[in-house]
Formats: C-alpha cells, sequence, structure tokens
C-alpha cells in the first residue's frame, strides 16, 4: 500500500519520471543566505513584485496553478529579477508537469538567489522526481544546513524521500529521524519512519513511531491501516480490532479499508 503522503516543496510536490543530467550545487555556493521570504524587498519594484508573488503562492496552495502562473509573471514585468517570481514559476510548472519550463525557472531563482533555501529544496526535490536523486540530494542538503531556514524539517523530509527512490532506507530513516529532530509533530516524517521499521521487521519501533504520530495528529487511513498490521504482527488483538474500528467508522472509503476487509495484509 502506497503512503497518501507526498513531498513538502512549500506545501507538497510532486512528479515522477527521468530527465537528462543538470548541475549539482555550483562550487562556492554560500549555505549562509537568509530566505528572501524573510528579507524587505530592496526596490519599490521588489515591493510591488512581492506582493504579486505572495497572492500567487496563494493561489498556487489551492491548486489555482494558472492563476499562480499570471501573478509570477505580472510580477516579474515590475522586477524581471525578482527571484521568488522565478521559484513560484517552477513551482507552478512542475505542478502542470511542464518539467523543462520548471528546470529553466528554478535555475534562473538560483542564479539571482544561490543560497536561498527556500530554491534549493524546491530544486532539490524537482532534481529528484526527475531522476536526478544525487544531484537533488546535494541542493537539500546545502537548504537544511541553512542556519537561517526556519523550514530545516521540509529538505530534511524530501531528503529521506529522494532516499527511497534509490531504495536505502537506511539512509532515508536517518533523514526523517533529522527531520523530526528539527520539527516533533512532523506527521510526514513520523509516518515514514513507522513504514521503514514495519518493513524491516522492528514493530515496535513502528508502533512507537505511530503512537507519536497519532497523538499528534490522529489517525489517517494510511495510518491506522500500518497501525492494525503493526498489531497484527504483535499478536495485540485489542490494538488491531481497534484499529479496524477506526478504518471502518472513519475510513471506509480508502483503499486501505478495502484492503483489510479483503483480508490483504501486505
Amino acid at each position: 500500500m502506497k503512503s497518501s503522503f507526498a513531498p513538502v516543496v512549500l506545501v507538497a510536490a510532486l512528479a515522477l519520471g527521468a530527465c537528462a543530467s543538470a548541475p549539482g550545487v555550483p562550487a562556492g555556493t554560500s549555505a549562509t543566505s537568509r530566505p528572501m521570504s524573510d528579507t524587505n524587498p530592496v526596490t519599490p519594484a521588489d515591493a510591488r513584485a512581492r506582493v504579486h508573488v505572495e497572492l500567487g503562492m496563494a493561489y498556487f496552495e489551492v491548486g489555482r496553478y494558472d492563476v499562480a502562473l499570471d501573478e509570477a509573471r505580472i510580477a516579474l514585468t515590475d522586477s524581471p529579477t525578482y527571484a521568488p517570481a522565478y521559484h513560484l514559476l517552477g513551482l507552478a510548472y512542475m505542478y502542470i508537469e511542464e518539467h523543462e519550463a520548471a528546470r529553466e525557472n528554478f535555475e534562473r531563482a538560483l542564479r539571482e538567489a544561490p543560497g536561498d533555501p527556500d530554491f534549493n529544496n524546491s530544486y532539490g526535490w524537482f532534481l529528484c522526481s526527475r531522476g536526478q536523486e544525487h544531484e537533488g540530494l546535494e541542493r537539500l542538503a546545502l537548504a537544511a544546513r541553512n542556519p537561517y531556514y526556519r523550514h530545516q524539517t521540509r529538505p530534511l523530509t524530501n531528503a529521506g524521500l529522494c532516499q527511497l527512490r534509490l531504495k536505502d532506507d537506511a539512509a532515508a530513516e536517518l533523514q526523517f529521524m533529522r527531520a523530526v529532530q528539527a520539527d516533533p509533530e512532523n506527521a510526514q516524517a513520523l509516518y515514514l519512519l513507522a513504514d521503514i521499521a514495519y518493513r524491516g521487521g522492528r514493530y515496535e519501533l513502528a508502533r512507537s513511531h505511530l503512537i507519536r504520530l497519532h497523538q499528534a495528529h490522529g489517525p489517517s487511513a494510511a495510518s491506522a491501516w500500518l497501525g492494525l498490521r503493526t498489531e497484527r504482527r504483535l499478536g495485540n488483538a485489542d490494538a488491531e480490532a481497534s484499529y479496524a474500528a477506526q478504518l471502518s467508522s472513519r475510513f471506509a472509503e480508502s483503499d486501505e479499508h478495502k484492503s483489510m476487509n479483503q483480508g490483504k495484509f501486505e
């Protein structure tokens, strides 16, 4: 059963497939730049552009990628070198799967602001999702070690997802642990830690991660299903029945509930 969680770019991310080679982190790129989102615009033109980017990002977060693209383009008419506008274009193009346009705009944003951790996080995941995991991990590492970045958990989580694409559970687990250290309530990282532990036969550890997840956020269909299978492996019939009841009462339309009813526990 696939997880319902998605990668974290700003709110989330997607994409599959492979593409031609792309550069890694340029030599000498600084990991100490403040995110442009945390700094004041330098010029009046940048201030006008920022308003449009913030509006475009609000539309992006609710799936209105067409409006997000329009707002980013308007921002660039005010300030043609305003890096956050290129970043927004990259995100929107990534979500509508115009991959070359996404790549071009991410790279332009990073030419204007090479050390911006948001930009490196987004481009890092884009590279991972396009079959360029090693280059992507370099970008994600650059974002994660930026001391000014308030959202370190994002690139760490994305690095874990990137390692899962490389089928390296041990490396992924390390990244997810770091993500949880940065944000103890990171639901995505906690779930994936439980999933890795379960697949590795460490059922007590899987249960521990799930308890933390459910205390912070409550269960999802995916985490309740993982909890049911974990308790089943541990021989805890009462806990298994409790998860089964939650799937039936709260997630009756889910694939996980269907799998439970069909007895497809693995």
